[in-house]
């Protein structure tokens, strides 16, 4: 008996995504919530110490469990969760070093989820143009990405409509007396 059908499964599919700039924005119905996925992505080539060429890697925003994620993956190993060090900058702005974060099992994902660390990223994305990012490990090597940031706002909108953002970080008072 010969048996024949689908390597993937046809619901998990990026047909009906729409474009928001840069951004692929996910257009697709949960079947079991019966809303629509939130999620938003933009694509770039990284660069790792141990590739010979830049691979493919992407910046996703997205909604789990109604909590905010932002999630990098790349198409290589970057580090484990106990080295890896996540650093990244928007246009010429000041950049940020040991960002909270972690590296997901498999070791080519890694999410910011922290509300402090989130809160801060999202509060310089809106209106960015591009994102570097850099993480340094003492096993996955130096990578390093630039993503293009056109369209933004539409993505952000759509990845966190129904996910409560924690609010931006408090900036220090200046001196009262």
């Amino acid at each position: 008996m010969a048996l024949g059908g689908c390597v993937r499964d046809p619901f998990v599919t990026s047909d009906g995504d729409t474009r928001s700039g840069e951004w692929y924005v996910a257009r697709q119905i949960d079947r079991v919530t019966s809303k629509e996925i939130p999620s938003a992505a933009v694509y770039a080539y990284a660069s790792n110490s141990y590739e010979d060429f830049p691979l493919a890697s992407s910046a996703q925003l997205t909604c789990m469990d109604r909590k905010p994620v932002i999630r990098f993956g790349f198409a290589f190993k970057i580090g484990n969760d106990r080295d890896t060090v996540l650093g990244y900058r928007f246009d010429d702005r000041p950049g940020h070093e040991h960002v909270e974060s972690r590296v997901l099992l498999g070791k080519q994902q890694i999410v910011i989820e922290d509300p402090n660390a989130l809160a801060e990223f999202m509060s310089e994305l809106p209106g960015a143009d591009r994102l570097y990012v850099r993480m340094r490990s003492m096993i996955g090597g130096r990578t390093a990405v630039e993503y293009p940031l056109r369209g933004s706002e539409a993505a952000v909108q759509a990845a966190f409509a129904d996910c409560p953002m924690p609010p931006p970080p408090s900036q220090p008072r200046g001196r009262t007396s």
